[in-house]
């Protein structure tokens, strides 16, 4: 595994373990995005390899000092990351670098290098996303739960619009020439939602009162809608890295097992060699048992994949889940779709399910991985001990 993955393994974990679930805006998919953004930037700045490493190890820990709160998370992050990466071997003074490009991504500093520039782009890449205004809503419930901060529609426009007008500049060529005219396109939004807001039409402010006050009825607050988007997520990306590790088990083993069958065992016809058959033969049973449980962890459960129209009205069935459908005809699903969309309980007891049973598999996953781990590391441990025991007997 090389450092860019144990950078974003090690970050993913410190976010689960130690981040407020209040960062609704500022967690590991806010990571992500940013690490995608620098790997766009990268390439088409043509940044060379072992720089651009480096902007992609300070994208993925540009805010792990939230873990500790807003303030002074830069340098926080910087600490973190240059711990962890001189731990793993990494050079010190690209370790540095990696430091230095993080304290780069407060809006105040002043790039002076290409990479600082590109770390900067990366960083506030979202203000040409064409979902900025979804993103920006995060930030602005985020500040609400975790600083107790609190704004009306036309100060948060307001404040956008000065952010990205007058606050922030994009430094890089592919920043100016394609991100920045993006960036208009979503000042204009602003200044169109700003004006909305100003006109005094009362009628309009009667319409959208009411469109509100309908949608409050019909639905949860939008504080919902968000915790599942972000649990979901959150499970995904949990799933994901049982699989890596699951993966890694798989080919670690059979590498052992490889070696084995073709260096050892073919030298157990010469009686010189009899004192290697038992340790060989242990390492080889552990390494086999590690295999079966990181497939079972791995090996998918098949379900049935059809429902009928009465498990729709009875709200019987999880549309959300693909294993319930497949063998549904199109008409018949979107049928049953649409049912469940008309029905706001149905719906957010269908996303509820999908979450419950997510965690079951997930803990199904991490159980059957925290076995093959500890059958590994003993079957490790205990074939060395085999190994050295029969040499020190010959």
């Amino acid at each position: 595994m090389d450092i860019v993955q144990k950078a974003e393994g090690y970050v993913f974990d410190l976010c689960k373990d130690k981040l407020s679930p209040d960062y609704i805006y500022h967690n590991f998919n806010h990571t992500l995005r940013v690490v995608n953004n620098a790997k766009t930037i990268n390439k088409e700045e043509e940044v060379n390899e072992e720089d651009a490493e480096m902007v992609i190890l300070a994208a993925i820990f540009h805010d792990a000092g939230y873990i500790e709160g807003a303030e002074g998370h830069e340098e926080r992050g910087a600490d973190i990351a240059k711990k962890f990466l001189i731990e793993k071997g990494y050079p010190a003074d690209k370790a540095a670098t990696v430091a230095e490009l993080i304290l780069m991504t407060k809006l105040e500093s002043q790039p002076k290098t290409h990479l600082h520039m590109v770390i900067r782009d990366a960083d506030c890449a979202h203000f040409a996303d064409k979902n900025f205004n979804s993103l920006s809503e995060l930030l602005r419930e985020e500040w609400r739960l975790t600083d107790d901060k609190n704004f009306t529609d036309v100060e948060w426009a307001l404040g956008n619009r000065k952010m990205l007008m007058q606050e922030h500049r994009f430094y890089t060529n592919y920043g100016k020439s394609t991100l920045q005219p993006l960036k208009e396109e979503n000042i204009a939004k602003i200044q169109e939602t700003i004006n909305d807001l100003q006109t005094g039409d009362k009628k309009k402010d009667k319409e959208k009162l009411n469109k509100k006050k309908l949608e409050k009825l019909e639905r949860p607050e939008r504080g919902i809608d968000t915790m599942f988007r972000v649990t979901l997520n959150n499970h995904t990306r949990l799933s994901e890295i049982a699989d890596s590790k699951a993966n890694i088990l798989l080919s670690v083993n059979a590498i052992i097992i490889s070696i084995a069958l073709t260096s050892l065992i073919p030298k157990f016809g010469n009686p010189g060699n009899s004192h290697l058959v038992i340790p060989t033969l242990i390492m080889t049973f552990f390494s086999v048992v590690s295999i079966v449980f990181a497939i079972l962890s791995t090996r998918p459960k098949v379900t049935g994949g059809t429902f009928t129209r009465q498990d729709i009205e009875e709200k019987k069935v999880n549309l959300l889940f693909f294993g319930n459908f497949y063998k549904v005809p199109l008409e018949e699903y979107d049928w049953a779709m649409n049912e469940m969309m008309k029905d706001g309980d149905y719906l957010y007891s269908s996303l509820i399910k999908d979450l419950y049973f997510l965690g079951l598999v997930l803990h199904r996953k991490y159980r059957l991985l925290r076995i093959t781990y500890n059958i590994f590391m003993v079957g490790i441990v205990v074939s060395a001990g085999a190994f050295v025991y029969a040499l020190r007997a010959v």
